[in-house]
């Protein structure tokens, strides 16, 4: 009921409703007034023609008994008459039981009825007289009427009629019946009309209502149909075109978006958008990586949320209050990132900043390269060409006195030129594979059996130093294709440097898993770790973890740069994590050749 008076309908029939029942409120009240006002003066009319005609009858006979008996003729029974003469010469008609006779007394005193013995004029009044009563007890209005009377014998006198209003009563309560029923039957007619044109005046409001709120869950293609021609058809063509104008610039909006999207997705550099609070509201994939990467410093998953680093919730700090762009350069994982920072307005009120991230990685790392490139090479062949010298000298010399010492230096020789041999054909190998020129040999491989295989040939090693290495195949009956040797290569160098930088007791575990279309290898440690400084440099070439380069413990330094041109040759990709005195993981994703065909 309460949503209905809410409504238009019942807003719209109510106000038709109280303004027609006010209408015929006072049309009924005017009416009743007219009809209680006619009526009353047609009965003056009657009494006072009827009077003036038992006033003649009386002038015209000189017989009053003759003239008494026509004259209460002439008065019918709702009436009631009185001729006077004088004080003592007056009559009434006969009796009537609804009406009593009046005093001539009160005819006497009272000054409007008494004009017609002094003015000698006729007069009419409605009066109540306390002492006569209708038939049921119950007091009522009479209008009374009175002409003069001019009799044969010279005397004036007065003819007096008289009747109750009751009739008159009557005749207007049925008036006001009919009145009365006219306005209930106007009053129904009103609503059904107020109601038909509500509903033909809301039913397009109601379609509009409803197309905004389709409008409203983002279908902007919806139509009101267009009914009349009025102002409501006006208004739905508005809205119509209200809604094509909506949807050509959501679609405008939506290009824009994608091509701001596309292009935050397509840049190099890392963009980070952050509110006047500080959180973070838009980031790029190499924005997601800086992100990723403090995440795993900070030990929280990557999809939990972690305080920035305090040098760029200062560096955000400064650009808010000092309204200029701020710039800092910042180590995390391993990686050189400098930021760049600039205040974002809304019109003239600062609402966020826009960093701007890049990795200055590869940067730095050509920088280190060019100042430790001639010092490792020089340092890896000065150690087995001096040995070789030292020991050729000690031949040639002929300190060796037995032959069991001159066969034990003729090993050294032999051991460091298959050194320099390997690290010779590994540097060309090396050379080759950034050159483009690998060859890789595919074949369809199960990679369960395929990675026991490779970590059965470490079990020795393993145990040998105690060391507990295991192999978590997640789905064991994958098949991949692949270059097997290349590949037996990466697993190799990975699992021989987690061992080798592993202690006793420690773990070493190989996780494979599948990953889109292809498989995600991962090879986790609990071994020394690698210094933070030294992780963008870990696949370069000669990068040893043993700055020492004592002899046999460290390789040539070339494994985890093969490694990576091998991974990347198969259109996949290799990283590390690591933490000093915690653990090194080395994760490398290979694409299956076969879904990239398909």
């Amino acid at each position: 009921m309460i949503v209905f008076w809410r409504s238009v309908v019942g807003k719209l029939w109510f106000t038709i409703l109280l303004l027609v029942s006010f209408v015929l409120f006072i049309l009924t009240i005017l009416l009743l007034e007219f009809f209680e006002n006619y009526h009353v003066e047609e009965e003056e009319k009657k009494l006072t023609q009827l009077a003036t005609k038992v006033a003649a009858v009386m002038e015209e006979h000189e017989d009053q008994e003759l003239g008494r008996s026509i004259a209460w003729r002439l008065v019918d029974d709702i009436s009631k008459a009185v001729i006077i003469v004088d004080d003592e010469q007056y009559w009434y008609s006969p009796d009537d039981k609804r009406l009593a006779d009046i005093p001539l007394t009160f005819i006497k005193k009272d000054p409007d009825l008494a004009k017609v013995f002094t003015e000698r004029k006729k007069v009419h009044k409605k009066t109540y007289l306390p002492n006569i009563q209708l038939g049921n007890d119950r007091y009522s209005e009479l209008l009374i009427v009175g002409v003069p009377l001019e009799m044969k014998n010279g005397k004036y006198g007065a003819v007096f009629i008289y009747q109750s209003l009751k009739i008159v009563e009557d005749t207007t309560r049925h008036t006001t019946k009919f009145i009365l029923l006219a306005a209930f039957i106007a009053i129904v007619l009103t609503t059904i009309f107020a109601f038909f044109l509500s509903t033909r005046i809301t039913a397009p409001l109601r379609k509009m209502r409803q197309a905004a709120f389709e409008m409203a869950r983002g279908k902007f293609d919806t139509k009101v149909p267009i009914l009349t021609h009025d102002e409501i058809g006006e208004l739905a063509m508005a809205f119509n075109q209200m809604g094509r104008q909506l949807q050509f610039h959501i679609n405008a909006l939506n290009q824009e978006k994608e091509q701001l999207s596309s292009i935050l997705s397509s840049m190099a550099d890392g963009v980070i958008t952050f509110n006047r609070n500080g959180e973070i509201l838009i980031t790029n994939p190499p924005a997601d990586r800086f992100l990723q990467a403090w995440y795993y410093e900070q030990s929280r998953q990557a999809n939990e949320m972690a305080p920035l680093p305090p040098q760029v919730n200062d560096l955000f700090a400064r650009v808010v209050s000092e309204e200029k762009e701020q710039i800092l350069e910042l180590s995390l994982q391993g990686r050189s990132w400098v930021i760049l920072m600039t205040p974002l307005y809304n019109q003239t009120v600062i609402r966020g900043a826009v960093a701007v991230l890049r990795d200055m990685t590869e940067e730095r790392r050509l920088d280190k390269l060019r100042k430790d490139f001639i010092a490792n090479v020089s340092h890896e062949l000065r150690t087995p060409i001096a040995m070789l010298q030292g020991y050729s000298e000690a031949i040639i010399d002929d300190i060796a006195a037995s032959d069991e010492e001159k066969k034990e230096l003729a090993k050294v020789i032999y051991d460091e030129s298959l050194r320099m041999g390997r690290l010779v054909n590994d540097l060309l190998d090396l050379a080759r594979m950034e050159a483009g020129h690998i060859t890789l040999n595919y074949e369809t491989v199960e990679a369960g059996p395929y990675i026991e295989r490779i970590i059965r040939k470490f079990q020795g090693l393993a145990k040998e130093k105690h060391i507990h290495l295991s192999c978590e195949i997640k789905e064991r009956y994958m098949m991949l294709e692949l270059d097997p040797d290349r590949i037996e290569q990466v697993l190799t160098n990975l699992i021989d440097n987690a061992i080798r930088h592993t202690d006793a007791g420690g773990s070493v575990n190989v996780i494979a898993e599948r990953s889109g279309d292809g498989i995600r290898v991962q090879v986790q440690d609990s071994g020394s770790g690698i210094p933070e400084e030294d992780l963008p440099f870990v696949f370069e070439r000669f990068y040893k973890a043993d700055k020492a380069r004592t002899r046999g413990r460290s390789g040539t330094g070339l494994g985890l740069a093969i490694a990576k041109n091998i991974v990347e040759a198969h259109k996949g990709t290799i990283s590390v994590h690591s933490k000093l005195h915690e653990g090194t993981t080395f994760t490398f994703y290979l694409p299956d050749k076969k879904a990239e065909t398909r």
